[in-house]
């Protein structure tokens, strides 16, 4: 059965969404507990999924010109199997780093990396529009990104 979260299982997400690479010691000490309990929260807290996965941010400016741009599509009526290979296809595409379900008009939001209009003009045709139910898109590029986190607002969220 999972536990409720507490405010120190709150704050230990909230340091480690700030730095995952921290040790058990820079946790402990900034979340006020000794090293043993925050181990083993902080296992609880992976083994009930809370946590998913610990991973490095790469910074993308460092990666030369590229832009992002977010993408919604109109679909067709999916056959079970035609659903399968169309997110399967979209899992299996490194420039496409999101996608979404959505009300309305239209049906997906994919956020997609580019190196270049050019490039992804030919991505729109060799990619997108070949994956199934494809029927229309349309397409956003952003001029510049104001706010970008990963980080979850967990006392906002959690009423704390």
């Amino acid at each position: 059965m999972r536990e409720e979260l507490s405010p120190v299982d709150i704050r230990i997400l909230e340091q480690i969404q700030k730095d995952a690479s921290l040790s058990t010691s820079e946790l402990a000490d900034r979340v006020g507990l000794s090293q043993s309990p925050c181990w083993r929260r902080l296992q609880r807290l992976k083994d009930e999924g809370y946590i998913k996965s610990e991973v490095a941010l790469v910074e993308r400016s460092k990666l030369g010109s590229t832009l992002l741009i977010f993408a919604t599509l109109k679909m067709g009526t999916l056959s079970d199997e035609k659903r399968a290979e169309f997110m399967r296809r979209v899992e299996d595409t490194p420039e496409i780093l999101e996608c979404h379900t959505m009300f309305g008009e239209m049906d997906i939001l994919i956020k997609v990396l580019a190196p270049s209009l050019e490039w992804y003009q030919k991505f729109i045709f060799n990619t997108i529009l070949k994956l199934p139910g494809v029927l229309d898109i349309q397409s956003s590029v952003t001029l510049s990104e104001l706010k970008n986190t990963t980080a979850l607002p967990l006392r906002g969220f959690l009423g704390r």
